[in-house]
């Protein structure tokens, strides 16, 4: 979408090339948030391997990446397929290198009532938004353990919501899948820390990104329409400088689980 009312260009609070030798991961990256991050981790320094499912789209990041002096890899990859995922992380480490920061953004958000028992929309959200992880956790934590081991940063960064801390009526398999995310992520960081990996998760509210499109609930779309329209959201941008920065503060510091509203939304 692009009706937020915000004209002002986010601010970029991480300078110069922070990630200069690190090889980047980032699922969802065809568009909104994933595709922001994975340019702020380019302009930043690191190599970067662009994984969803939309192939085109990927081809156009790659092309912005690459324009902006940047190192991509589109790997038209669906998380959802496991195998897909682990040949996914063979190819990023022939091709760019170890991956040594991870960030786990795919999703979905598909919203109803619970009586209207919409199967095929409960099993599209957990399929991606909890499988989907599981299985980028399975095929990059290896190269996270090995990246950590030699000294080097090693990063796992999920993208949860704050639907997964609020009650939100209509939300309820989205928001149950996204509190899955935020206590996956803590859980994981019990193991993984004291491997030196950090594990962190980024909780936004009110993002302008394609996510509330695919939203058919008539009370669900109004609800995020009015947010729009009353309110400053937050840019793909805004959110993907939050990850860079996360990414980019020293090794023995982890930004461990960041909300990210916009000022305005007290919902």
């Amino acid at each position: 979408m692009d009706t937020t009312k915000s004209t002002q260009r986010p601010a970029q609070v991480v300078s110069g090339t922070p990630l200069a030798g690190r090889v980047a991961v980032v699922t969802g990256a065809s568009s909104g948030i994933g595709e922001a991050t994975a340019v702020r981790f380019a302009e930043l320094g690191a190599k970067v391997a662009l994984l969803a499912r939309r192939g085109d789209r990927l081809d156009r990041v790659e092309d912005r990446v690459r324009a902006g002096g940047g190192t991509a890899l589109a790997l038209p990859t669906d998380v959802t397929d496991r195998a897909a995922v682990l040949a996914a992380a063979d190819r990023v480490a022939d091709e760019l290198g170890r991956a040594d920061l991870v960030f786990a953004n795919a999703g979905r958000q598909l919203i109803s009532g619970i009586t209207d028992l919409a199967a095929a929309d409960w099993d599209a959200q957990i399929d991606l938004n909890i499988k989907g992880v599981m299985n980028t956790v399975q095929a990059f934590v290896p190269a996270l353990e090995s990246a950590a081991a030699d000294g080097r940063g090693a990063d796992l960064i999920t993208t949860s919501s704050i639907a997964a801390v609020r009650v939100l009526e209509g939300f309820q398999v989205y928001s149950a899948t996204k509190a899955y995310i935020t206590q996956l992520t803590r859980l994981l960081r019990t193991e993984l820390g004291r491997k030196k990996i950090r594990v962190a998760t980024i909780e936004p509210g009110m993002v302008d990104t394609e996510l509330p499109d695919h939203v058919t609930d008539p009370a669900a779309s109004k609800l995020m329409a009015d947010l729009i329209a009353q309110i400053d959201v937050l840019s793909s941008e805004d959110v993907a400088e939050t990850v860079a920065f996360m990414s980019a503060v020293p090794r023995h510091v982890n930004l461990t689980e960041i909300t990210i509203l916009p000022t305005e939304q007290i919902i």
